[in-house]
């Protein structure tokens, strides 16, 4: 039997991923929607985070690397006084303390993070250490040295304190893992913290109030889908480039 001919489909979507889903799902899914091979994503979302994520298929895979080089926007929920192995709340716990901070310190100890400045990631992330990603040496219960990489926030605001939740939305540039920036507020407010919640809701020029909802990938009619595709046209408009 012959193989069904699949689409040249090319632009950009943009779908809310919801908890659960991989980044790897929300692109398989949307490759048995469009019936397309071509199509990649930029910037990975762990299963536990929602929100903003670009797909690209076909041409617009060759924007893949401008996309991803983009600043990124994320709302967040930290946890005071308990550590995970992974950073969020999907790890296991590695340490309880007592929390015994307030408001004036938890706003001073972030504001300690502007700028540029070294993070050490996370051991559960996809960097490589002698061809091995990071994850995979975790999942075997090993812990190897991480070299810093130079980051950037270029803005952040706390919107809530309520301990032992501290509610914040930061802008951030590529290569960011907000898993360690909690995980480094804990460790400098002497209690340990954890993500418990991550949405990003901007990258670059794109919002998550103009994406799809991911779920809708397998619903709605293929003419829908396609009205839905921001096209290289477009987003020549959008960037002002003639």
């Amino acid at each position: 039997m012959r193989k069904p001919q699949q689409n040249q489909v090319d632009g950009v979507l943009l779908i809310d991923k919801p908890k659960g889903y991989t980044s790897h799902d929300a692109v398989a899914v949307a490759r048995r929607a469009f019936n397309t091979k071509k199509i990649g994503h930029c910037g990975t979302l762990d299963p536990m985070a929602t929100g903003l994520l670009i797909l690209v298929l076909g041409r617009a895979t060759k924007m893949q690397d401008l996309f991803m080089g983009e600043d990124k926007e994320y709302r967040a929920t930290l946890r005071l006084g308990i550590e995970t192995a992974s950073g969020d709340a999907e790890g296991e716990v590695t340490a309880r303390a007592e929390v015994r901070t307030g408001p004036e310190e938890i706003r001073r100890i972030f504001e300690r993070y502007q700028g540029e400045f070294d993070q050490i990631p996370p051991m559960v992330s996809a960097i490589k250490k002698d061809g091995v990603p990071l994850y995979k040496m975790a999942r075997q219960g090993k812990s190897v040295e991480r070299e810093p990489r130079r980051v950037r926030i270029s803005s952040f605001s706390i919107d809530r304190i309520e301990i032992p939740e501290v509610d914040f939305t930061i802008c951030c540039s590529k290569g960011f893992y907000v898993r360690a920036y909690a995980h480094d507020i804990g460790r400098d407010l002497g209690c340990g913290a954890h993500l418990a919640e991550l949405r990003r809701t901007r990258s670059g020029g794109f919002r998550v109030e103009s994406a799809l909802p991911a779920e809708q990938l397998k619903t709605l009619p293929g003419e829908e889908l396609r009205s839905r595709l921001l096209t290289i046209e477009d987003i020549a408009r959008l960037r002002g480039v003639s």
